[in-house]
């Protein structure tokens, strides 16, 4: 069975093609760093030997084993306590936090490789840290300055994990309906309730578990409106900000679920004596925004999940195809299954869409930096507004696609992929969740077209296809890349015309937009990846003029090519059934027709 490596010479390339780490490092907020791309690929090495060698030899323990309650206590896989307390000690926690809290304070891209690796070696195991790092963002971003000082430092050393607390039983996604209950008292409240699916509520792995919980202080307005947040620890902290007491809270239950089974999925219920003693993050009833700050961290990383378990899946499934000795070659000799056309289509599909995955995920972790730190006001809006506009197609198409490879990697296989022992199908049950959790794919299509596209007339898009148009006139001008431009000139003009078609849909009919949602979704991803893999094609091409022999970019050539020939013209399907929607009577159908 093949170990998970680190893919280094593809985050190489795309680190020192494909996107601009000059202008990154000179951002005032990194200049202390004095980093350059040789750095960062370093920093990538080093997190790359981290995960191969320490987290993915638990990969199969976390599956099989899993994360059990014993004694009302949930103890986690064998190996993950240790492996928390290495990422810790190594500081990977922190890598992208403030300096001032014990952070690394490097920029985004850097957290969003690692993040990548750390996924691939076992994503159940990377669920914690992620989550962690998640709080500790929502904490930094509008705790109070007591509040930082109190929680970061533990947090961002690992001695500490964190949790978010949204969904309920009877809320699901609607967050507006949620009952958790908060009571003041004194310095504090008092929470009450339950909440589920709280992935790493409890362990054993650290000495604290830092809980952020949504919930309605008494008196406070229905829905939204009427949300606030809220700080609860596992244990209260002693006069010397140590953990003292347990808090009212604890885990009633563990979840048995298709995948993930390394990460624990807990029912968490507030409150049983009394009340969890709880401590307002931000303003009475501004929750959910300050939440959103930590769940928009969340959904980039859940896109990564489809990015990283897309290059395990296929690392493995690479490994089997030239060991596994099954029929005849062209020349009527027994050959290694790498040598049949459906096996080669099947990898080739794994490798262009992971490596496509990967140059799209780590430009926009650009971008999030310049957003946050570019000191033009007026051009770090206009960034954030292109993030807001990618954040929902990262999570929701990448997951989709994670999805795809995963199951290619289990085909690869043949019956052996269908066994549980070949490890190949916990690929595929890991990456499952990915498309439903932080905001299921269909709820990620309805933002991006009601609210990213809906609410600025379709600009921020048309900036970005404009870009893409940039890169396609110097694909037709390239005297070789030129012969592959009309793909991508394609699926531009594709995504151009379903842009105003569901601007048009969401003033005539909204519920016809929601339709053509998803797949508008599809269409977008499908030609951002288009666009990023145009681009390697131009720098293969250049890179081989300079060396015929270069074996790296002529496996980039092939991939490029294979990409922009069988997997772009799926956009165009995409548009098709976006501009159907236009016209389909499916909302109007009625509901016992279904059967």
């Amino acid at each position: 069975m093949a170990n998970y490596r680190a893919p280094i010479e593809d985050i190489e390339f795309v680190i020192k093609n494909l996107i601009d780490f000059d202008a990154l490092a000179a951002l005032p907020a990194f200049a202390e760093h004095e980093m350059d791309s040789d750095f960062a690929v370093a920093v990538m090495e080093e997190a790359g030997k981290f995960a191969s060698g320490v987290l993915a030899p638990n990969r199969e323990a976390g599956d099989q084993v899993g994360s059990v309650m014993v004694d009302g206590q949930v103890k986690l896989a064998p190996g993950y306590d240790e492996a928390f307390k290495q990422m810790g000690e190594a500081g990977w926690y922190a890598i992208s936090m403030p300096v001032e809290y014990g952070g690394q304070g490097l920029p985004e891209l850097f957290n969003t490789s690692a993040n990548e690796m750390w996924t691939a070696a076992d994503i159940a195991f990377s669920l914690g840290p992620l989550l962690s790092a998640g709080a500790a963002l929502a904490i930094s971003a509008h705790g109070s300055e007591e509040q930082k000082q109190t929680y970061l430092p533990n947090m961002l050393s690992g001695v500490w994990s964190g949790t978010m607390n949204l969904t309920e039983p009877q809320s699901g996604s609607d967050l507006a309906t949620i009952k958790t209950k908060a009571v003041p008292q004194g310095d504090h409240y008092l929470i009450s309730g339950q909440k589920i699916y709280i992935s790493y509520g409890d362990h054993d792995a650290t000495s604290n578990i830092i809980h952020l919980v949504l919930a309605r202080i008494e008196g406070a307005p229905e829905g939204t409106g009427g949300i606030s947040l809220f700080i609860v620890p596992k244990f209260t902290l002693d006069a010397d900000g140590n953990p003292g007491d347990r808090n009212d809270v604890h885990c009633v239950s563990v979840e048995h679920k298709l995948g993930i089974h390394g990460s624990p999925t807990c029912v968490m219920q507030y409150g049983d004596n009394g009340g969890a003693v709880g401590y307002l993050v931000g303003k009475e009833n501004r929750g959910l925004q300050a939440m959103f700050t930590m769940m928009n961290e969340a959904r980039l990383k859940v896109g990564i999940e489809g990015l990283g378990v897309s290059e395990a899946a296929y690392q493995h499934a690479l490994w089997y195809a030239k060991d596994r000795v099954q029929g005849r070659d062209g020349q009527g000799q027994r050959a290694a299954i790498i040598k049949h056309p459906d096996v080669r289509r099947m990898l080739m599909t794994m490798k262009s869409l992971t490596e496509a995955m990967r140059a799209y995920a780590y430009n926009e972790a650009i971008n999030f930096d310049i957003a946050h730190h570019h000191p033009h006001s007026e051009l770090g809006a206009a960034m954030q507004r292109r993030v807001d506009l990618m954040i929902p197609v990262i999570k929701g198409w990448m997951t989709e696609v994670g999805q795809e490879t995963a199951s290619l990697g289990v085909q690869i296989h043949g019956g052996m992929g269908y066994v549980e022992e070949t490890g190949a199908a916990q690929f595929m049950r890991d990456i499952r969740i990915a498309a439903i959790y932080e905001g299921t794919n269909g709820i990620q299509a309805a933002d991006l077209v009601g609210r990213k596209i809906g609410m600025d007339g379709g600009q921020a898009m048309m900036a970005v296809i404009e870009e893409m148009e940039g890169v396609l006139a110097t694909m037709q001008g390239h005297g070789k890349a030129s012969a592959h431009a009309g793909y991508l000139a394609s699926a531009i003009a594709g995504l151009k015309d379903s842009t105003a078609a569901v601007l048009a849909m969401l003033q005539a009919n909204p519920g016809q937009a929601m339709l053509a949602s998803f797949n508008y979704m599809m269409q977008a991803g499908y030609c951002f990846g288009g666009y990023h893999m145009a681009r390697a094609m131009i720098v293969a091409y250049d890179k081989l003029q300079e060396d015929a022999s270069n074996a790296q970019m002529q496996a980039k050539l092939h991939s490029t090519r294979f990409y922009l020939e069988h997997i772009l013209p799926r956009a165009d399907t995409c548009g098709q059934s976006v501009r159907n929607s236009n016209s389909d009577d499916l909302l109007g159908m009625p509901d016992e027709l279904f059967g």
